[in-house]
């Protein structure tokens, strides 16, 4: 004797059940949608989902919906919501970043070559040393170092356990905010020809401070 499957009964309770439930989550949107907003536009980092939950006092899974619906909102404005750096934050629209730079950005902002080299080099190897990166380049790396510092797109990380003890450097949460990645593992692979500088291009508005080296 066989038995043949049916499918699953659907109750009307189930349907009530189902519809409140989202009739619930669409209070809580549009309830969050305010308050996140705000603390998104006055916050000077990005603000995780956990972080947000516990300052809203709201379900992250409330939260997590709240912020799928005001990325919506912003779809082709000059704001858009971008996920970078473990968090979320507003910023303003790719399609307006000739404007912006106009505007924000004084004269010879860009990473020269030779900071954007050893960013590079930082980016894909850290955590490394001073040392380690000059053997790459094959000049003197003080200055850059130091500039990428001052410009808090690397950090110190430790010194490394052997003679003399150098000190290593590694990228900064602000290092991926600026080229807009959401995590190391945004990074470019590098498939890089003999003699071929190391570089990464800026995908956010730039570097606020020029680098010259």
């Amino acid at each position: 004797m066989t038995t043949e499957s049916a499918d699953p009964i659907v109750t009307n309770s189930d349907a009530v059940a189902a519809g409140d439930d989202g009739a619930s989550m669409d209070a809580a949107v549009a309830r969050l949608q305010m308050p996140i907003e705000a603390l998104l536009f006055v916050a000077s980092e990005p603000l995780s989902i956990k972080t947000i939950a516990k300052l809203v006092r709201a379900d992250e899974v409330d939260v997590a919906a709240t912020l799928a619906a005001l990325a919506q909102t912003y779809t082709d404005r000059g704001i858009v919501l971008r996920e970078v750096a473990g968090g979320y934050r507003l910023a303003s629209s790719p399609l307006a970043r000739a404007v912006v730079e106009a505007y924000l950005l004084p004269p010879k902002t860009s990473l020269s070559t030779p900071a954007m080299e050893t960013l590079a080099i930082v980016a894909h190897m850290q955590p490394v040393t001073k040392g380690e990166i000059e053997a790459i380049r094959g000049v003197n790396s003080d200055s850059v170092v130091n500039t990428l510092l001052d410009r808090n797109l690397i950090l110190e990380a430790g010194r490394k356990d052997v003679v003399g003890r150098p000190m290593q450097y590694k990228t900064s949460p602000f290092f991926l905010e600026s080229f807009g990645l959401r995590s190391l593992d945004d990074l470019p692979a590098i498939e890089l020809e003999p003699g071929a500088p190391l570089e990464l291009n800026l995908l956010a508005s730039g570097v606020p401070q020029a680098v010259e080296t």
